[in-house]
């Protein structure tokens, strides 16, 4: 059976292409080194959740917005089938790439200097680490209670789901200007030189 036929195949194939890889660069072992994976998980969950709201900015709103008008399929098609997966590999990225991220400052001690502005390193990826607590907030308690409504999932009144569609809409935009200053300081958290600020002593791990 073709793995790549089903989206679980492709995906354990994804993982299973990264160990031959990193066994062969590593000369047949696995390096155990939790930084690394950490990070990985985090980039991983980092591209599934923005790329999921840049598709919902760019491409899914643009798209019901010109579909209400077609009468055949109309915008059902998308609300029903498309946007409610969409959300889940949204809502979730949101949560695993908040969690991997934590757990990465935390295994360098730098947790509390980072939603501190402890200073340096800390005050560069403090600034992208809120940014994208913001960002979570505005998914779980904004974003996806709203948009419950507006698919159908959760009763609701007209007057409850043009509100929803407005405040759900209002928090995904400010999401989406948040994430062009938080990829740019997380990585600058690394680069130092894409931040420049001359106050910032590079803290590279």
């Amino acid at each position: 059976m073709n793995p790549l036929l089903s989206i679980k195949g492709t995906i354990i194939s994804g993982f299973v292409l990264a160990i031959v890889f990193i066994m062969i660069l590593a000369d047949g072992s696995i390096p155990i080194e939790a930084e690394g994976y950490i990070r990985w998980l985090h980039y991983l969950s980092g591209v599934t959740w923005i790329g999921l709201l840049y598709y919902f900015n760019f491409v899914q709103v643009p798209a019901m917005a010109k579909a209400t008008a077609d009468k055949e399929p109309g915008p059902a098609a998308i609300g029903k089938y498309v946007a409610p997966l969409a959300l889940l590999w949204f809502r979730w990225g949101a949560v695993v790439t908040w969690l991997t991220g934590a757990a990465y400052l935390g295994h360098h001690g730098q947790f509390i200097d980072a939603f501190t502005f402890a200073g340096g390193y800390s005050s560069v990826i403090g600034a992208g680490a809120w940014l994208g607590t913001i960002m979570l907030f505005n998914v779980w308690v904004l974003i996806w209670p709203n948009q419950q409504k507006v698919l159908g999932m959760v009763e609701a009144s007209a007057d409850e789901i043009a509100q929803a569609k407005k405040t759900a809409l209002l928090a995904s935009r400010t999401n989406t200007v948040l994430s062009i200053p938080m990829l740019l300081f997380m990585g600058g958290a690394h680069h130092p030189g894409l931040v420049s600020l001359a106050s910032i002593t590079p803290y590279i791990v």
